[in-house]
Protein backbone atom coordinates (compact mmCIF):
# COMPACT_ATOMS: atom_id res chain seq x y z
CA UNK A 1 0.00 0.00 0.00
CA UNK A 2 2.69 2.42 0.71
CA UNK A 3 4.42 1.52 -2.60
CA UNK A 4 1.65 2.64 -4.11
CA UNK A 5 0.40 5.25 -2.53
CA UNK A 6 4.37 6.61 -3.33
CA UNK A 7 3.90 5.83 -6.91
CA UNK A 8 0.82 7.65 -6.81
CA UNK A 9 1.76 10.94 -5.60
CA UNK A 10 4.66 10.79 -7.92
CA UNK A 11 2.67 10.30 -10.96
CA UNK A 12 0.00 13.29 -9.95
CA UNK A 13 3.10 15.53 -8.47
CA UNK A 14 5.71 14.79 -11.46
CA UNK A 15 5.97 13.39 -15.14
CA UNK A 16 9.34 12.74 -14.34
CA UNK A 17 8.96 11.33 -11.25
CA UNK A 18 6.33 9.01 -13.03
CA UNK A 19 8.57 7.92 -15.52
CA UNK A 20 11.16 6.86 -12.99
CA UNK A 21 8.56 5.24 -11.03
CA UNK A 22 7.84 3.14 -13.81
CA UNK A 23 11.26 2.54 -14.79
CA UNK A 24 12.26 1.11 -11.25
CA UNK A 25 9.29 -1.22 -11.63
CA UNK A 26 10.52 -2.55 -14.61
CA UNK A 27 13.91 -2.99 -12.46
CA UNK A 28 12.17 -4.92 -10.04
CA UNK A 29 10.61 -7.42 -12.13
CA UNK A 30 14.30 -7.60 -14.03
CA UNK A 31 15.62 -8.25 -10.85
CA UNK A 32 13.17 -10.95 -9.52
CA UNK A 33 12.40 -13.30 -12.70
CA UNK A 34 16.44 -13.40 -13.46
CA UNK A 35 17.18 -13.54 -9.28
CA UNK A 36 19.60 -11.02 -10.53
CA UNK A 37 22.02 -11.13 -7.13
CA UNK A 38 25.67 -9.75 -7.07
CA UNK A 39 25.95 -11.48 -3.26
CA UNK A 40 25.07 -14.62 -4.81
CA UNK A 41 26.90 -14.24 -7.70
CA UNK A 42 29.82 -13.20 -5.60
CA UNK A 43 29.42 -16.13 -3.42
CA UNK A 44 28.78 -19.05 -5.52
CA UNK A 45 32.10 -17.83 -7.84
CA UNK A 46 34.35 -17.63 -4.62
CA UNK A 47 33.04 -20.55 -3.05
CA UNK A 48 32.73 -23.17 -6.40
CA UNK A 49 34.35 -21.35 -9.53
CA UNK A 50 30.23 -20.70 -10.96
CA UNK A 51 30.95 -17.38 -12.73
CA UNK A 52 27.29 -17.17 -14.47
CA UNK A 53 25.95 -14.65 -12.26
CA UNK A 54 29.33 -12.72 -12.76
CA UNK A 55 29.80 -12.75 -16.71
CA UNK A 56 25.73 -11.77 -16.66
CA UNK A 57 27.51 -8.56 -14.97
CA UNK A 58 29.90 -8.25 -16.94
CA UNK A 59 27.44 -8.36 -19.89
CA UNK A 60 25.34 -5.38 -18.34
CA UNK A 61 28.75 -3.46 -17.67
CA UNK A 62 29.59 -3.58 -21.49
CA UNK A 63 26.11 -2.88 -22.46
CA UNK A 64 25.61 0.02 -19.77
CA UNK A 65 29.02 1.51 -21.20
CA UNK A 66 27.99 1.53 -24.80
CA UNK A 67 25.11 3.47 -24.20
CA UNK A 68 26.42 6.02 -21.37
CA UNK A 69 29.72 6.79 -22.67
CA UNK A 70 28.71 9.08 -25.60
CA UNK A 71 25.53 10.00 -24.04
CA UNK A 72 28.05 11.46 -21.29
CA UNK A 73 30.61 12.98 -24.22
CA UNK A 74 27.60 14.74 -25.85
CA UNK A 75 26.30 16.10 -22.74
CA UNK A 76 22.42 15.97 -23.06
CA UNK A 77 20.30 13.06 -24.88
CA UNK A 78 17.00 14.72 -26.73
CA UNK A 79 17.81 17.62 -25.40
CA UNK A 80 18.11 16.60 -21.72
CA UNK A 81 20.87 17.48 -20.09
CA UNK A 82 22.82 14.32 -18.70
CA UNK A 83 26.25 13.53 -16.51
CA UNK A 84 27.48 10.47 -14.41
CA UNK A 85 28.91 9.22 -11.51
CA UNK A 86 32.16 10.49 -11.03
CA UNK A 87 33.50 10.41 -7.86
CA UNK A 88 37.18 10.90 -6.19
CA UNK A 89 39.75 7.89 -5.36
CA UNK A 90 40.03 7.72 -1.48
CA UNK A 91 40.62 5.56 1.06
CA UNK A 92 36.89 6.13 1.98
CA UNK A 93 36.13 4.06 -1.34
CA UNK A 94 38.44 1.46 -0.32
CA UNK A 95 36.89 0.77 3.26
CA UNK A 96 33.03 1.24 2.67
CA UNK A 97 33.71 -0.79 -0.19
CA UNK A 98 35.13 -3.96 1.68
CA UNK A 99 32.82 -3.73 4.72
CA UNK A 100 29.89 -3.55 2.08
CA UNK A 101 31.57 -6.48 0.79
CA UNK A 102 31.67 -8.53 4.08
CA UNK A 103 28.18 -7.13 4.61
CA UNK A 104 26.56 -8.44 1.69
CA UNK A 105 27.89 -11.60 2.35
CA UNK A 106 26.16 -12.19 5.90
CA UNK A 107 23.37 -10.12 4.97
CA UNK A 108 22.18 -12.07 2.30
CA UNK A 109 21.58 -9.41 0.07
CA UNK A 110 23.58 -6.27 -2.02
CA UNK A 111 21.36 -3.08 -2.03
CA UNK A 112 19.74 -4.45 -5.15
CA UNK A 113 19.21 -7.83 -4.23
CA UNK A 114 17.87 -6.50 -0.49
CA UNK A 115 15.24 -4.09 -2.38
CA UNK A 116 13.77 -7.01 -4.66
CA UNK A 117 13.76 -9.64 -2.13
CA UNK A 118 11.76 -7.63 -0.13
CA UNK A 119 9.46 -6.58 -2.24
CA UNK A 120 9.09 -10.34 -3.23
CA UNK A 121 8.22 -11.37 0.13
CA UNK A 122 11.37 -12.09 2.29
CA UNK A 123 10.83 -11.15 6.06
CA UNK A 124 14.44 -11.82 6.26
CA UNK A 125 15.48 -9.49 3.81
CA UNK A 126 13.30 -6.47 5.38
CA UNK A 127 15.42 -7.07 8.13
CA UNK A 128 18.08 -6.24 6.22
CA UNK A 129 16.60 -3.36 4.46
CA UNK A 130 15.89 -1.56 7.98
CA UNK A 131 19.35 -2.52 9.16
CA UNK A 132 20.87 -1.12 6.08
CA UNK A 133 19.05 2.45 6.34
CA UNK A 134 19.97 2.47 10.48
CA UNK A 135 23.60 1.73 9.21
CA UNK A 136 23.25 4.77 6.01
CA UNK A 137 22.44 6.83 8.77
CA UNK A 138 24.66 6.13 11.38
CA UNK A 139 27.32 6.99 9.00
CA UNK A 140 25.51 10.38 7.72
CA UNK A 141 25.91 11.44 11.42
CA UNK A 142 29.26 10.08 11.97
CA UNK A 143 30.03 11.95 8.64
CA UNK A 144 33.08 14.42 10.29
CA UNK A 145 34.71 11.05 11.42
CA UNK A 146 35.28 9.92 7.81
CA UNK A 147 34.98 12.49 5.48
CA UNK A 148 38.67 13.80 5.72
CA UNK A 149 39.94 10.47 4.44
CA UNK A 150 43.07 11.11 1.93
CA UNK A 151 41.84 10.88 -1.54
CA UNK A 152 42.48 11.96 -4.80
CA UNK A 153 40.79 13.18 -7.65
CA UNK A 154 38.31 12.02 -9.70
CA UNK A 155 39.33 10.02 -12.79
CA UNK A 156 37.19 9.70 -15.90
CA UNK A 157 38.38 7.49 -18.57
CA UNK A 158 37.05 9.39 -21.35
CA UNK A 159 37.73 12.46 -20.45
CA UNK A 160 41.54 10.94 -19.96
CA UNK A 161 41.34 9.02 -23.11
CA UNK A 162 38.87 10.24 -25.13
CA UNK A 163 35.59 8.20 -25.84
CA UNK A 164 36.88 5.74 -28.74
CA UNK A 165 39.80 4.83 -27.01
CA UNK A 166 37.98 4.81 -23.73
CA UNK A 167 35.56 2.23 -25.50
CA UNK A 168 37.96 0.00 -27.13
CA UNK A 169 39.45 -0.14 -23.61
CA UNK A 170 36.52 -1.14 -21.81
CA UNK A 171 35.45 -3.63 -24.51
CA UNK A 172 39.32 -5.09 -24.26
CA UNK A 173 38.12 -5.04 -19.95
CA UNK A 174 35.10 -6.47 -20.64
CA UNK A 175 36.63 -9.55 -23.19
CA UNK A 176 39.50 -10.63 -20.75
CA UNK A 177 37.23 -10.43 -17.48
CA UNK A 178 34.65 -12.74 -19.51
CA UNK A 179 37.72 -15.14 -21.00
CA UNK A 180 39.28 -15.18 -17.52
CA UNK A 181 35.82 -16.36 -15.29
CA UNK A 182 35.00 -18.68 -18.47
CA UNK A 183 38.16 -20.63 -17.71
CA UNK A 184 38.07 -20.21 -13.83
CA UNK A 185 34.34 -22.11 -14.13
CA UNK A 186 35.76 -24.58 -16.44
CA UNK A 187 38.79 -25.77 -14.54
CA UNK A 188 36.97 -25.54 -11.59
CA UNK A 189 33.73 -27.53 -12.54
CA UNK A 190 34.12 -28.95 -15.90
CA UNK A 191 31.60 -27.31 -17.68
CA UNK A 192 30.36 -24.08 -18.35
CA UNK A 193 26.86 -23.10 -17.33
CA UNK A 194 25.18 -20.27 -19.82
CA UNK A 195 23.17 -17.00 -19.27
CA UNK A 196 21.35 -16.85 -22.34
CA UNK A 197 18.44 -19.25 -23.45
CA UNK A 198 14.38 -18.93 -23.07
CA UNK A 199 12.40 -17.63 -20.49
CA UNK A 200 8.66 -16.33 -19.85
CA UNK A 201 8.18 -12.48 -19.76
CA UNK A 202 5.64 -11.76 -17.74
CA UNK A 203 5.60 -14.70 -14.68
CA UNK A 204 9.60 -15.76 -15.29
CA UNK A 205 12.13 -17.56 -14.71
CA UNK A 206 14.70 -15.06 -16.68
CA UNK A 207 18.25 -16.25 -18.07
CA UNK A 208 20.48 -13.81 -16.72
CA UNK A 209 21.29 -12.34 -19.68
CA UNK A 210 17.28 -11.16 -20.06
CA UNK A 211 18.29 -9.10 -17.30
CA UNK A 212 21.35 -7.99 -17.10
CA UNK A 213 20.25 -6.45 -20.74
CA UNK A 214 17.25 -5.08 -19.70
CA UNK A 215 19.11 -3.45 -16.16
CA UNK A 216 21.70 -1.94 -18.56
CA UNK A 217 18.94 -0.32 -21.05
CA UNK A 218 16.65 0.74 -18.06
CA UNK A 219 19.96 2.65 -16.16
CA UNK A 220 20.37 4.29 -19.42
CA UNK A 221 16.59 5.65 -19.66
CA UNK A 222 17.43 6.56 -15.79
CA UNK A 223 20.15 8.85 -17.04
CA UNK A 224 17.79 10.43 -19.55
CA UNK A 225 14.89 11.36 -17.47
CA UNK A 226 16.56 12.07 -14.28
CA UNK A 227 19.81 13.09 -15.66
CA UNK A 228 21.75 10.92 -13.90
CA UNK A 229 22.46 7.31 -13.64
CA UNK A 230 20.58 4.85 -11.14
CA UNK A 231 21.62 5.34 -7.62
CA UNK A 232 20.31 3.45 -4.44
CA UNK A 233 21.90 4.57 -1.04
CA UNK A 234 21.69 8.40 -0.36
CA UNK A 235 18.19 7.32 0.14
CA UNK A 236 18.66 5.16 2.93
CA UNK A 237 20.25 7.66 4.72
CA UNK A 238 17.26 10.30 4.30
CA UNK A 239 14.78 8.28 5.50
CA UNK A 240 16.51 7.21 8.14
CA UNK A 241 17.82 10.68 8.98
CA UNK A 242 13.41 11.66 8.23
CA UNK A 243 12.70 9.06 10.78
CA UNK A 244 15.04 10.06 13.81
CA UNK A 245 13.87 13.36 13.12
CA UNK A 246 10.08 12.85 13.13
CA UNK A 247 10.83 10.76 16.37
CA UNK A 248 12.30 13.81 18.05
CA UNK A 249 15.82 11.95 18.43
CA UNK A 250 17.83 14.75 16.42
CA UNK A 251 17.77 17.39 14.03
CA UNK A 252 19.38 16.35 10.98
CA UNK A 253 19.64 19.73 9.02
CA UNK A 254 22.58 20.53 11.60
CA UNK A 255 24.22 17.19 10.65
CA UNK A 256 27.42 17.88 8.51
CA UNK A 257 26.91 15.41 6.05
CA UNK A 258 23.82 16.94 5.04
CA UNK A 259 24.93 20.28 4.83
CA UNK A 260 25.79 19.86 1.29
CA UNK A 261 23.66 21.49 -0.93
CA UNK A 262 21.55 19.23 -2.53
CA UNK A 263 21.48 17.05 0.08
CA UNK A 264 19.94 19.70 2.27
CA UNK A 265 17.45 20.09 -0.30
CA UNK A 266 16.57 16.18 -0.22
CA UNK A 267 16.12 16.53 3.22
CA UNK A 268 13.88 19.71 3.40
CA UNK A 269 11.41 18.43 0.43
CA UNK A 270 9.11 15.64 1.08
CA UNK A 271 9.87 11.90 0.37
CA UNK A 272 7.58 11.62 -2.45
CA UNK A 273 9.33 14.44 -4.17
CA UNK A 274 13.08 12.54 -4.10
CA UNK A 275 13.38 10.55 -7.11
CA UNK A 276 15.99 8.44 -5.51
CA UNK A 277 13.24 7.06 -2.97
CA UNK A 278 10.65 7.16 -5.41
CA UNK A 279 12.47 4.57 -7.51
CA UNK A 280 13.92 2.44 -4.87
CA UNK A 281 10.23 1.98 -3.43
CA UNK A 282 9.03 0.94 -7.17
CA UNK A 283 11.90 -1.34 -7.85
CA UNK A 284 10.81 -3.11 -4.27
CA UNK A 285 6.88 -3.06 -5.96
CA UNK A 286 8.13 -4.21 -9.02
CA UNK A 287 9.95 -7.26 -7.62
CA UNK A 288 5.94 -7.80 -5.51
CA UNK A 289 4.73 -7.85 -8.48
CA UNK A 290 6.82 -10.02 -10.46
CA UNK A 291 6.22 -12.49 -7.39
CA UNK A 292 2.78 -12.31 -7.52
CA UNK A 293 2.74 -13.46 -11.53
CA UNK A 294 5.28 -16.15 -10.68
CA UNK A 295 2.72 -17.76 -8.40
CA UNK A 296 5.83 -17.28 -5.60
CA UNK A 297 4.95 -14.45 -2.83
CA UNK A 298 4.64 -16.80 0.02
CA UNK A 299 6.26 -14.65 2.66
CA UNK A 300 7.16 -16.06 6.14
CA UNK A 301 7.78 -15.22 9.45
CA UNK A 302 10.41 -17.74 10.32
CA UNK A 303 13.97 -16.40 10.13
CA UNK A 304 16.34 -18.81 11.89
CA UNK A 305 17.75 -16.68 15.17
CA UNK A 306 21.18 -16.73 13.51
CA UNK A 307 20.00 -15.55 10.09
CA UNK A 308 18.49 -12.42 11.96
CA UNK A 309 21.78 -11.97 13.39
CA UNK A 310 23.23 -12.00 10.15
CA UNK A 311 20.99 -9.50 8.10
CA UNK A 312 21.15 -7.22 11.38
CA UNK A 313 25.33 -6.84 11.21
CA UNK A 314 25.41 -7.18 7.50
CA UNK A 315 22.79 -4.69 7.07
CA UNK A 316 24.97 -1.94 8.76
CA UNK A 317 27.77 -2.44 7.19
CA UNK A 318 26.33 -2.31 3.77
CA UNK A 319 24.06 0.78 4.64
CA UNK A 320 27.17 2.16 6.11
CA UNK A 321 29.71 0.98 3.60
CA UNK A 322 28.02 2.40 0.77
CA UNK A 323 27.38 6.12 2.51
CA UNK A 324 31.44 5.59 3.41
CA UNK A 325 31.88 4.23 -0.21
CA UNK A 326 30.02 7.04 -2.12
CA UNK A 327 27.64 4.28 -3.55
CA UNK A 328 27.11 0.91 -3.38
CA UNK A 329 26.80 -2.16 -5.98
CA UNK A 330 24.57 0.38 -8.04
CA UNK A 331 25.74 3.88 -7.70
CA UNK A 332 29.17 3.24 -7.22
CA UNK A 333 30.27 -0.30 -9.12
CA UNK A 334 26.99 -0.34 -11.90
CA UNK A 335 26.78 3.46 -12.62
CA UNK A 336 30.12 4.65 -11.80
CA UNK A 337 31.74 1.84 -14.61
CA UNK A 338 28.91 2.68 -16.64
CA UNK A 339 30.31 6.45 -16.29
CA UNK A 340 33.65 5.39 -17.23
CA UNK A 341 34.68 6.71 -13.80
CA UNK A 342 37.76 4.88 -11.93
CA UNK A 343 36.07 5.06 -8.73
CA UNK A 344 33.89 2.16 -10.29
CA UNK A 345 36.90 -0.38 -10.38
CA UNK A 346 38.41 0.61 -7.26
CA UNK A 347 34.68 -0.01 -5.27
CA UNK A 348 34.55 -3.57 -6.87
CA UNK A 349 38.53 -4.43 -6.09
CA UNK A 350 38.12 -3.45 -2.32
CA UNK A 351 34.56 -4.87 -2.17
CA UNK A 352 35.75 -8.42 -3.67
CA UNK A 353 38.57 -9.43 -0.84
CA UNK A 354 34.99 -8.00 1.38
CA UNK A 355 33.37 -10.70 -0.34
CA UNK A 356 35.89 -13.53 0.58
CA UNK A 357 35.86 -12.83 4.44
CA UNK A 358 32.26 -11.82 4.77
CA UNK A 359 31.72 -15.70 2.69
CA UNK A 360 34.03 -17.55 6.01
CA UNK A 361 32.17 -15.63 8.29
CA UNK A 362 28.84 -16.98 7.03
CA UNK A 363 28.81 -20.25 9.39
CA UNK A 364 28.72 -18.31 12.49
CA UNK A 365 25.14 -17.03 11.49
CA UNK A 366 24.20 -20.90 10.51
CA UNK A 367 24.69 -19.54 6.66
CA UNK A 368 26.78 -22.43 5.62
CA UNK A 369 26.92 -23.42 1.63
CA UNK A 370 27.21 -21.01 -1.31
CA UNK A 371 23.88 -21.65 -2.03
CA UNK A 372 21.87 -20.34 1.23
CA UNK A 373 20.87 -16.79 1.63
Amino acid sequence: MGAAALIGIAAFGSGRLFALAVIGVLMGVALYHAAFGFSHGYRVLLAEGRSAHVRAQILMLAAAVMLFLPAIAMGEVFGQPVRGFTFPLGLGIVVGAFAFGVGMQISGGCISGTLYTAGGGSVRMWITLLSAVAGATLAAFFYPLWEALPQVPAVSLPAVLGLWPALALHAILFAGVYALLLAVERRRTGTVEGIAGSGHWLTGPWPFAWAALALAVLNFATLVVAGRPWGVTQAFALWGSKGVEAAGLADPVFWAFWEEPTRVEALLRPLASDATSVMNVAVMAGALVAALLAGRFAPSVRVPAGAALGSVIGGLLIGAGAIVATGCNISAFFSGIASGSLHGWLWIAAALPGNWLGLKLRPLFGLDGALSR
